[in-house]
């Protein structure tokens, strides 16, 4: 999408080596630097960081049509130690103090909401929460510093880029079972590719908070938050519950161009995305097939098993 997509974020986690290399694996950042933040001085430098008390932090800049803020900081907090203090690894110093720094006054809603639910986890947190001041660029050479040395030191464990944030056990049933759980129509949307009418699923007028999960394996898909209503007769969000939770194929049936969008476990069909959503919403429009989903009420997410997505529903 373009740059009116693009959002900044500003995180210190560290020595900001792994953090950078961390965040460039994941989908929807569009670039990143490293830098030096919120320290007393409007100058300063790696060896002069104990005088000015500025933090490692790096710059990440986001298209949120593709990642939401949400989700980028569920993995910050999932690679720092959010209770220790000037610590993270073998790193000691205020310079490698946690925090997120932020831009935009709109940001602080969405960072108080993610620390609210990383305190009822960890307990007490370590991680300051301002406004962005006196921030510096690093040097050269700390810019993609492990890109250039594969080799050099990395508290992070990058590793996990490759891991899902949340427990996920979705997967199909055999196809005898599929048979007996599904309908004619969402079976053949699911499993055959095939399209349901507009108008027809009743999730096309259905606007309460909650989660939309692919109707065979439950894993989530959606969110109520990024549901508009696109006149088109089919369900429609601007974006996925998180970044990595479709797959995506070139459809060239019926003499068209797509964008086919798939559950990435289930391998399920859902629908396409277009590029005619709301611009105030990044500008996609997944247009879904309703039988292809299950709706679940903010209120029943506790006991569906869900309670971990409704910060991308609140």
């Amino acid at each position: 999408m373009g740059i009116n997509n693009y959002k900044t974020i500003y995180l210190a986690g560290g020595c900001f080596w792994g953090v950078e290399a961390y965040f460039k694996k994941i989908n929807g950042i569009v670039s990143t630097i490293v830098g030096y933040a919120n320290g007393n001085t409007n100058d300063t430098n790696y060896t002069h960081l104990k005088e000015t008390g500025h933090a490692e932090t790096i710059k990440i800049v986001y298209d949120f049509s593709l990642v939401s803020l949400e989700e980028i900081l569920l993995h910050y907090f999932r690679i720092i130690d959010p209770k220790s203090v000037n610590k993270q690894g073998d790193d000691v110093g205020r310079q490698y103090r946690t925090g997120i720094y932020y831009t935009n006054e709109k940001d602080l809603k969405i960072i108080e909401k993610i620390m609210s639910y990383e305190t009822k986890l960890h307990g007490e947190l370590a991680v300051e929460v301002l406004p962005l001041e006196n921030f510096v660029k690093a040097e050269e050479y700390h810019q993609d510093y492990l890109y250039k040395n594969p080799g050099g030191y990395c508290h992070v464990n990058l590793a996990l880029t490759s891991e899902p944030l949340f427990n996920e056990d979705y997967s199909n049933p055999d196809l005898e079972e599929q048979k007996k759980l599904l309908d004619e129509i969402s079976y053949k949307v699911m499993r055959e590719n095939k399209t349901e009418q507009p108008h027809s699923s009743t999730l096309n007028n259905e606007y309460r908070k909650g989660i939309y999960v692919d109707k065979l394996t439950g894993e989530p898909l959606f969110s109520s938050s990024e549901k508009f209503e696109a006149g088109c007769g089919w369900p429609s969000f601007s974006k996925s519950i998180m970044s990595d939770t479709l797959n995506y194929k070139n459809d060239t049936s019926f003499s068209m161009n797509r964008i086919e969008v798939r559950s990435r476990l289930g391998d399920n069909h859902l629908g396409h995305v277009f590029n005619d959503g709301p611009t105030e919403k990044g500008g996609l429009r997944y247009c879904i097939n309703g039988s292809s989903l299950r709706f679940i009420r903010l209120e029943d997410m506790d006991k569906e098993g869900y309670s971990d997505y409704k910060i991308f529903v609140e």
